[in-house]
């Protein structure tokens, strides 16, 4: 390559190159055990967070993926080693298929509040999407009556992103992925999701 088509390619802006779907072998990381299991059975506090992944038709989406972070209970980032491992450190971060009717869950312990209302933050890989997509899900309760983002979007909007609290204690949260009650996603720039 001659100097002068070195420095013209140097010269030229980058171009981002295009998304790729991100199935169907994202499944490759959910190849150990346990990792919608954040914490072990038994464990004070632990709550079942679950859920389903719908398509614009409210149809169940039999080959997803939840990946799921958040912050500890005192509303600390965790910054612990060994997600895929489980060796007793509290690390806030799982993955969950989904089963034939579209399900996922998480056994966990309750975030506590980072910055407004406590969420997990939660991420869907499913065939067909060109990137994963980002969202969050909020606590129910009266903090999110004065969280900045959740105050920023319609009141229909913002429902989408709170979990309902079920008579045995648990958490249950649909995400849905087009169409008529779709799930607010998040743009994700660097340092974290930077809203709808």
């Amino acid at each position: 390559m001659s100097t002068e088509s070195s420095e013209n390619t140097a010269s030229s802006e980058l171009r981002p190159t295009p998304g790729q779907t991100v199935g169907p072998f994202f499944h490759f990381g959910l190849m150990y055990e346990r990792a919608h299991e954040i914490v072990e059975p038994g464990t004070p506090g632990a709550v079942r967070l679950h859920g389903r992944v719908l398509d614009g038709a409210m149809q169940p989406l039999p080959d997803a993926m939840v990946e799921l972070w958040h912050a500890t209970p005192d509303g600390a980032v965790p910054d612990a080693r060994g997600s895929f491992k489980r060796e007793g450190s509290f690390t806030g971060w799982g993955r969950s298929a989904t089963d034939l009717e579209g399900r996922w869950w998480f056994r966990t312990l309750e975030p506590g509040a980072t910055q407004g209302a406590p969420f997990f933050a939660a991420a869907v890989f499913a065939r067909g999407l060109m990137d994963r997509l980002y969202t969050r899900i909020y606590l129910p309760g009266p903090a999110t009556e004065s969280d900045p983002f959740l105050q920023s979007l319609p009141a229909e909007r913002r429902a989408t992103l709170i979990a309902t609290r079920e008579p045995d204690g648990s958490l249950s949260h649909d995400i849905v992925l087009q169409g008529e009650g779709e799930t607010v996603f998040l743009d994700f720039a660097q340092g974290g999701p930077a809203g709808a």
